[in-house]
């Protein structure tokens, strides 16, 4: 279902991070009125941003209170996540505290933000999550990160259908490797040589374009 964003209340998880900062943006630039959940509010763009709430995602406690704050001030209309963690290598490589940790924030937090924004979103809103294109193009050397973010997307596209009669998009993102940063902000292990990636103003653009237009689902061939 396409929608005008003038004047619609989005909240952005992770707006302080390099994508979500321009997800933030190109909203604002669309009439919405951008509130943030992030960790360190001291990095958000006052210019995109007009509220935020602090938390951890990992939290489930912290996300429940703030998103009960935010929706307090407005409505939500809708949710973008755009937090993540990525470690590397082999699955021998892989210790107990860096799956724990990669799981924690790639699959169980984006299903508990669902879960607890979901009754807060109007009708004919929408949920936003980030998985990228390991969700469903694992790639070696990134088992566990991959494994992570399929999980999330097994989520997002499950719930599409239960929240279908409210005409709520759930919608998947799975853009290709973009250059956030990310990559060298590894939990564990060290990136692979890669090819240079897309910019985040280029993904953050196309996603709010879904968004307006009603898309359900961004697979990686639509950020081509």
């Amino acid at each position: 279902m396409a929608r005008d964003l003038g004047g619609k209340h989005v909240v952005v998880v992770g707006a302080a991070g390099v994508l979500g900062a321009r997800i933030a943006a190109h909203l604002a630039a669309a009439g919405a009125k951008v509130s943030a959940i992030v960790r360190d509010h001291t990095r958000l763009d006052g210019a995109s941003v007009f509220q935020y709430a602090l938390a951890d995602v990992t939290d489930t406690v912290a996300l429940q209170t703030a998103f009960a704050s935010v929706a307090s001030v407005a409505p939500i209309d809708g949710v973008v996540n755009a937090s993540g963690v990525v470690a590397f290598g082999g699955i021998g490589e892989v210790d107990d505290a860096t799956l724990a940790r990669l799981f924690a924030v790639n699959a169980i937090a984006p299903i508990v933000m669902l879960r607890e924004s979901a009754a807060q979103i109007t009708d004919g809103g929408f949920f936003v999550n980030i998985s990228g294109v390991v969700a469903t193009q694992p790639v070696a050397g990134m088992a566990a990160y991959s494994a992570s973010k399929a999980a999330a997307w097994a989520a997002m596209s499950a719930v599409a259908r239960e929240l279908r009669r409210r005409q709520i998009d759930v919608i998947d993102a799975r853009p290709p490797h973009t250059e956030t940063g990310l990559a060298s902000r590894a939990i564990a292990g060290v990136a692979p040589k890669m090819p240079v990636g897309l910019t985040p103003d280029a993904v953050a653009a196309r996603i709010v374009a879904a968004v307006i237009a009603g898309e359900r689902d961004l697979p990686t061939e639509a950020f081509a």
